[in-house]
């Protein structure tokens, strides 16, 4: 029988208070103003074991209430002990008088310090800030060294607890300099338990040899991007399409189990160079996939997928508690597979069929296996009790390592465009229609990044995956055409910015190299692989914008997210539509599509801000804006500049003992 851990949150709560008691640990149990005693439980397992232990203990006439940790009874019972308190705070404030402003003060200052050293601790500061940039979640629990569950089926980092916290330093530190292992035995770093998410306090972050891997996608998508748009029509399009998924999928497969499990040996770098030179196979098979080396390109993906289904072989005898999930994932790997190889003894284009059907199966299977796992009560009452039981426990994905990784990712994606609107000038004055629109290409990169980083993906109240599983499926779901419509059109623009069939565009003042890629007349299909690239890349970022919430001014907005998406989608219809203007040349193209990209990115910043604020700011006297408030005081104007001017300093607990002589707004 598996152990269901019961040990409090370590650091953050639903209101960043802590007991005074205990700090650092949730308040279990308080007094009502009628003596009724009330008992918090983490969740319905752990209220029925509580209740029948409090029965065994309490006599019947020591009645007391049992509440779920963030019901509507648990903030209901908050609310009234919290009113009843402040009752008798203000009693004793009118009896003791000064002496007990005196206490409140050193009170305070104590809370100040206090919460300071509790944010410096490793229990409260990963949480309380993964709160803060997430959202927060009632349904999340944290275990670390002395809240693992001891269960024998169980592999859980961190066991031995000391509850010392400067012992449990001086043990961390003890680790500095130690040589790192051949192989440690895997855990799990968060795993679902009974719809509760169980994860060590800590964040997971993102390795050195994480973003080394990455460093191979710079020649995947140069590669790819580069050769697409040499012959922009449908068949380069499903050979990109087809090659950079598979590429894709190797990717967020390794990123996946590095989120699930931490090792932190030798092997688990070996694993990677292994997948790494997979990847590296795979991409040298690309341009010629669907004519010659089609059956090594499938060779070195199925390479890396079944070495990925070994390994989830391994862990289901590494750790037994989440066996149902491991094998699921090696059946989602080994069926797909046999469609790979099925398509390797087909001709182009009957092949195809099997391919998608594959690519179909790698990219949703998984979804699916945990909606059926979500939603098994719904389908019939057995099935929901064998799931429950197979699919006890499951890993989860760890939000900050995959946000970190996916912004990682998007952000090489960025980088590429800037590099495909470089190139190289012979011209002894190079201020023409070559430079002018390399310096619009990168305008478009410069909007993509600010809208996709800094207005949809900063100041969330949740992040989509927080949110809800739906949302954090259409997250994850969206990136991969996100990206890839976005290469495709970068790609497109690198032959865009060097073609010469506008004004001051001669295509001698380009190096040879760059000379031999400019072209007088654009191909249709390249405005289409531009245009259409960069809308649905847009409407794509639109999507996650859509997936998450966020967090709005007290006053409001000037214009509503919903109608800020919607101008949005709108411009996207236009960028996709624009293939038909063929009359434009490449420098009233590529025009056009920044003007309506800085039109989208100011019509966000103008109308994320509150109606009342300046976009200027505050100029006087050459200073920024400052934040403003005013209350209503008990004190002359005339006291207050002989205060001011006296250096002296007024507590406005003091306040209130003085006459009424006046009312002052104060700054």
């Amino acid at each position: 029988m598996s152990t269901t851990p019961t040990n409090t949150l370590s650091g953050a709560t639903l209101g960043g208070q802590h007991h005074h008691h205990r700090r650092g640990r949730r308040l279990r149990n308080f007094m009502l103003p009628n003596g009724r005693e009330v008992h918090i439980a983490l969740s319905p397992e752990e209220a029925e074991t509580l209740r029948q232990r409090l029965e065994a203990v309490r006599s019947k006439e020591d009645p007391f209430d049992l509440v779920i940790s963030g019901s509507p009874e648990h903030l209901e019972a908050l609310r009234q002990a919290h009113t009843h308190h402040e009752g008798r705070r203000d009693a004793m404030r009118e009896e003791h008088g000064e002496k007990y402003d005196e206490f409140e003060n050193v009170r305070a200052e104590l809370d100040v310090l206090g919460s300071e050293l509790h944010m410096l601790t490793d229990h409260a500061v990963s949480l309380d800030a993964n709160f803060s940039k997430y959202g927060y979640s009632a349904h999340l629990r944290t275990y670390d060294d002395g809240s693992a569950p001891q269960s024998s089926r169980s592999s859980m980092s961190g066991w031995n607890h000391d509850p010392d916290h400067e012992k449990k330093d001086w043990a961390s530190e003890k680790k500095n300099g130690k040589s790192i292992k051949i192989y440690n035995k895997p855990t799990v770093r968060q795993y679902f338990h009974k719809g509760l998410l169980w994860r060590a306090s800590e964040t997971t972050e993102v390795a050195s040899f994480e973003l080394f891997l990455d460093l191979l996608y710079v020649g995947i998508l140069a590669i790819n991007g580069d050769h697409v748009s040499e012959e922009p029509n449908a068949y380069e399009l499903q050979r990109f399409a087809v090659s950079f998924i598979m590429s894709w999928k190797i990717w967020s497969d390794t990123a996946l189990v590095i989120s699930w499990f931490y090792t932190d040996d030798i092997i688990q770098r070996i694993s990677v160079l292994f997948t790494m030179a997979c990847l590296l196979g795979l991409t040298t098979q690309m341009l010629e996939s669907f004519k010659e080396t089609w059956t090594m390109l499938v060779s070195f993906y199925l390479a890396a997928r079944l070495f990925m289904g070994l390994y989830y072989v391994s862990l289901i005898f590494f750790i037994p508690m989440i066996r149902g999930m491991m094998i699921v994932n090696v059946i989602l790997i080994t069926v797909p597979s046999a469609l790979w190889i099925g398509s390797t003894y087909l001709e182009y284009p009957n092949r195809m069929i099997l391919v998608w059907v594959a690519i179909f199966i790698d990219l949703s299977s998984a979804m699916v296996a945990m909606l059926l796992v979500r939603a098994s009560k719904l389908i019939s009452v057995r099935f929901g009790e064998w799931t429950d039981k197979v699919f006890e426990f499951y890993p989860a994905i760890n939000i900050e390592h995959k946000v970190e990784r996916t912004n990682a990712f998007v952000s090489l994606v960025f980088g590429y465009s800037v590099v495909a609107t470089i190139y190289q000038s012979s011209a002894s004055y190079g201020l023409n229609a070559f430079f002018g629109k390399a310096v619009l290409g990168l305008t478009q990169a410069f909007c993509f990044n600010w809208i996709y980083f800094e207005l949809d993906g900063s100041e969330l109240y949740t992040h989509a995956i927080r949110r809800n599983v739906t949302a954090a499926m259409a997250w994850g779901t969206v990136h991969l055409p996100f990206i890839m419509s976005y290469i495709l059109g970068a790609a497109a623009l690198s032959k865009l910015v060097v073609a010469h069939d506008c004004s001051d565009a001669d295509a001698h003042d380009l190096t040879h190299s760059y000379e031999e890629k400019s072209e007088e007349h654009i191909p249709q299909g390249l405005r289409w692989f531009y245009c259409v690239g960069l809308g649905i890349a847009l409407a794509m970022m639109g999507v996650i914008s859509v997936s998450h919430l966020h967090k709005d001014p007290p006053n409001g907005v000037r214009i509503r997210k919903s109608l800020r998406l919607t101008n949005r989608f709108t411009v996207c219809v236009v960028l996709v539509c624009l293939p038909l203007a063929e009359h434009l040349n490449s420098l009233q193209l590529i025009s056009v599509v920044t003007g309506l990209l800085l039109y989208v990115l100011l019509i966000e910043l103008w109308g994320a801000g509150c109606p009342g604020d300046s976009i200027w700011g505050d100029w006087k006297n050459g200073e920024g804006a400052k934040c403003k408030y005013t209350a209503r005081c008990n004190i002359s104007k005339k006291d207050l500049e002989s205060a001011v001017k006296g250096g002296q300093v007024i507590k406005v607990e003091e306040l209130k003992d003085r006459g009424e002589k006046g009312m002052l707004p104060v700054t």
